[in-house]
């Protein structure tokens, strides 16, 4: 590819990489996974550029591209079964959340627990896509979308409420 291609694509890129990092946080817990599966994102957009026809915004072509590579990266992560270290392990501890962080995590953690679809929906309905781009990059059409995240919603204000309670 020429320089002027590759410089469009990371210009995008780089406007667009909280799409990366948000898709990664719902689908790995740890940090050197998330790293990994990031890593693995960005050389699939790369691959797959070329075929990027314009069709739709970059943001919800990046979308797709990404969470077909969690989804993929999760597949094959369960066939591995690698064990993850342990904090035991850790030599520095993390410095203690502040009260939003601890929310954010809380909200993270239960999104986590969600199908891998049901995961995906709420990721693109948390970054404000309209119910007709999350039905473009999931396959769902618009109406499935709504129904689905009224359910996902109740399924994640009960494990908050739920989670709050035994704390």
């Amino acid at each position: 590819m020429n320089t002027t291609i590759q410089q469009t694509f990371l210009d995008l890129l780089n406007q667009h990489m909280g799409i990366a990092h948000r898709i990664s946080r719902a689908y790995q817990a740890d940090a050197d996974d998330k790293a990994d599966l990031i890593q693995e994102m960005i050389y699939q957009l790369w691959r797959s550029y070329p075929s990027f026809t314009g069709q739709s915004a970059f943001s919800t072509w990046m979308y797709r591209v990404c969470l077909n590579t969690a989804l993929a990266h999760q597949r094959t992560a369960k066939k591995r079964k690698i064990e993850p270290l342990t904090a035991r392990h850790e030599q520095v501890p993390d410095p203690p959340p502040d009260e939003r962080q601890d929310h954010l995590n809380r909200l993270f953690d239960a999104i986590t627990t969600l199908s891998p679809l049901n995961k995906a929906i709420v990721l693109l309905y948390l970054d404000e896509l309209s119910y007709e781009e999350i039905a473009t990059i999931t396959g769902l059409s618009k109406t499935n979308v709504s129904v689905r995240l009224v359910r996902i919603k109740k399924e994640l204000e009960s494990r908050l409420t739920k989670d709050t309670k035994e704390n």
